[in-house]
């Protein structure tokens, strides 16, 4: 991309904002400012219109309860986009919110999202349109892991090998780093959803009784483990009784909820294995030496850290704060555009 003196000059006046454009939550860091939001992907709709009525957190409230002629939904599936017209509408009231909190009138922004690893060209070009339609100047894309990996601080500039595993509500993203390079990396559907389901599915083949996703994740939130925990706990979820018809209340353990999450958790270590195999050997003496790091929503359930660990035979280490390190790495990419630009990804395969 060719040097412009005007895009310069905005630039030095400009909002930057790094945006963690995720399934279940979107987290948006204002340059100076830190994390200034954190809502919900949701969006309650009028069923006819299409026209969005709530978004965010009053959005997901009404999840469950919405009336006939409203939807309450997410615009976002493994990351993806699959409603455009709503997640532009979501984006452009995340962006004015920013926006909002500047002192003095300011051109529009500068705004750098992260897309999935895996992400095909389509879904770039659908978050770079969205973005554009919603009220950015500029638009960058950055892929979450690498996003993720510059939040927490990780040196994958350096010599020397990185890894980041990034856990968030559509997908985890698995990548290792070495001299700003991805040797290896996965990016896999399975994440803080599909252990929702898992949930889900549990408590209804086991006990009968229909839960429904906010209930499930509220579970996992609280009780949910991927090892043994010190202090077993009990819950009491409410739902369907399938049988009956009838409202029914079950008590469940933080047992039977590790049982129900087995699977995610082993799907997640079985693709962290599979991009340790690939590396070369001194990657892995670097990796032992400075321990694998976790991102991510996902990445703050009970014990995964200890679990992983003993599995891998290495340190595994949660991040500072791990919910926002996309949002901050995105962020820190508009201090120094030209430094950081090959960290970018583009939207058509075009020179950035």
């Amino acid at each position: 991309m060719a040097f412009n003196p005007l895009n310069w000059l905005l630039g030095l006046f400009s909002l930057d904002i790094g945006i963690d454009l995720g399934t279940a939550n979107t987290l948006v860091h204002v340059r100076g400012k830190g994390i200034v939001l954190n809502e919900p992907s949701w969006v309650a709709i009028e069923k006819r219109s299409k026209r969005p009525l709530f978004i965010g957190a009053e959005a997901k409230e009404m999840v469950g309860r919405t009336p006939a002629n409203v939807i309450a939904l997410r615009p976002l599936r493994d990351g993806v986009i699959s409603e455009f017209d709503i997640t532009e509408a979501m984006l452009e009231y995340f962006i004015g919110k920013a926006h909002e909190q500047s002192i003095a009138p300011v051109p529009r922004p500068r705004v750098v999202v992260g897309i999935p690893s895996g992400a095909t060209e389509v879904e770039r070009r659908a978050v770079f349109d969205a973005t554009m339609a919603a009220g950015a100047r500029e638009t960058y894309l950055i892929e979450e892991p690498t996003a993720a990996a510059l939040g927490a601080g990780l040196p994958i500039g350096e010599i020397g090998g990185s890894m980041i595993v990034d856990i968030g509500g559509g997908t985890t993203e698995v990548a290792v780093y070495s001299l700003g390079g991805i040797v290896t990396s996965r990016s896999l559907r399975v994440a803080g959803d599909e252990m929702d389901q898992d949930i889900v599915g549990y408590v209804r083949n086991k006990h009968n009784l229909l839960i429904g996703e906010r209930m499930a994740e509220r579970v996992k939130i609280t009780m949910g483990s991927a090892s043994p925990i010190k202090d077993e706990q009990t819950m009491t979820v409410r739902g369907r009784n399938l049988v009956s018809g009838l409202p029914q209340a079950v008590e469940l353990s933080s047992i039977e909820i590790r049982e129900a999450l087995a699977g995610s958790v082993k799907v997640i270590l079985e693709v962290m294995k599979d991009a340790i195999d690939e590396i070369p050997p001194e990657i892995i003496a670097d990796l032992m030496e400075v321990g694998i790091c976790m991102a991510g929503g996902g990445s703050q359930l009970k014990g995964l850290d200890t679990r992983l660990s003993e599995e891998l035979n290495m340190r595994v280490w949660l991040a500072e704060d791990p919910m926002t390190c996309v949002a901050r790495g995105a962020g820190m990419i508009l201090e120094n555009l030209e430094i950081n630009r090959p960290f970018l990804v583009s939207p058509d395969r075009s020179p950035i």
